[in-house]
């Protein structure tokens, strides 16, 4: 295996797909209510909150959601907020604490009514409120599906937590398996119901199934393509496809992001492919078929805008790395051991301009 390098060379996943970067109109508006709602919860330490925010998961939001309502935008923001908020306050727990976590959050989107116990995790709160918003919009069918999705979400957070605490690395398939659940792109396709009435013979018809799952795919693998870097960064890389194929296939740093953008490239395809294959179900529900999907497939575009256009992975320097497709690799911070005794319990983000002011390779 070749030396470390110290370039991480990105595949230029995006090229041509049928569907163009297009913002939604409602999201700046948008944005500035849902950043508010968040910040009412004071999730974060202050330090913590302002890296957060450079994430600007609004922005995700309106970038894989372009067409939708302002209504169903302003839940879309808050979703992906929960979503993010619940990645950082479960990386730092171990198995026994992210299932104590999962069971709050799960208790508080089933009984969303019931006000929360003084001193439980945060998360609560946020759950409950956010899903207490949602019904009010939410058809019947998409309820279900949507709870049935988090849970299943939930479920591979605590999964992945069991694999970090005995240093797991899945293999290729068992990895795609939990991570098309852990990636939480099901509950967000959910949303895309919200105002449809889909029935479960649609969404969960094995042709259906599968578009959603080639789209979350490319999610997945872009996502675990741009974040590698910051991820070997602080030692915690080892739920992610880069380090998976890297460990699976005997090969370096650049064979893996090779073999990764061929497996996105099998999932464009089999997407693009199946679009000719799905059923029809009668005039008014094809026409929300096709709303639902058009929806699904600007999620890849989407996610690969928002990670270069925000600071979540590469701060201020996405465009650039955007343009170049070379990313300096960044230095060990704060590195965390293999046993889970020794990873830090305080939730904190890191803020990526801080993380390269300390590399050797700026």
């Amino acid at each position: 295996m070749n030396e470390y390098p110290k370039i991480l060379k990105l595949p230029d996943t995006m090229s041509n797909w049928p569907w163009p970067r297009k913002i939604n109109p409602h999201y700046e508006a948008t944005k500035i209510e849902s950043n508010r709602w968040l910040h009412s919860f004071k999730a974060f330490d202050k330090k913590s909150q302002y890296a957060f925010d450079k994430g600007d998961f609004c922005l995700l939001s309106a970038l894989a959601y372009p067409h939708v309502t302002k209504e169903i935008l302003l839940l879309s923001n808050h979703l992906n907020n929960f979503f993010f908020a619940t990645d950082e306050y479960t990386d730092v727990e171990d198995e026994r604490g992210v299932e104590g976590i999962a069971t709050v959050i799960i208790d508080a989107m089933t009984n969303p009514q019931k006000p929360r116990p003084e001193g439980e995790n945060i998360l609560g709160e946020i759950a409950r409120q956010f899903w207490e918003l949602a019904i009010k919009t939410a058809s019947p069918s998409s309820q279900r599906h949507f709870l049935d999705s988090f849970i299943a979400y939930l479920q591979s957070v605590v999964q992945q937590a069991a694999d970090r605490d005995s240093c797991k690395i899945r293999t290729i398939d068992s990895y795609f398996e939990n991570r098309r659940d852990n990636i939480g792109t099901r509950s967000s396709f959910a949303l895309l119901e919200f105002e449809l009435n889909l029935p479960d013979e649609v969404v969960y018809h094995p042709v259906i199934m599968e578009l959603s799952d080639c789209c979350t795919d490319m999610v997945i693998i872009d996502n675990d393509i741009f974040s590698y870097n910051k991820e070997q960064a602080v030692g915690s890389c080892n739920h992610n496809i880069i380090t998976i194929i890297m460990h699976q296939m005997k090969t370096d740093l650049d064979g893996a992001m090779k073999c990764a953008a061929e497996y996105y490239s099998e999932s464009r395809r089999k997407f693009l492919e199946g679009l000719n294959k799905v059923p029809s179900w009668g005039e008014e529900i094809d026409i929300q078929v096709q709303q639902y999907l058009n929806g699904i497939a600007c999620w890849p575009q989407g996610n690969y805008c928002w990670s270069f256009e925000s600071g979540r992975y590469f701060g201020n320097k996405g465009l650039e790395y955007q343009r170049t497709r070379l990313v300096p690799l960044l230095p060990k911070v704060n590195p965390v051991g293999g046993d889970a005794k020794d990873k830090p319990k305080c939730v904190s983000v890191y803020i990526v301009e801080e993380m390269n002011e300390e590399s050797e390779y700026m």
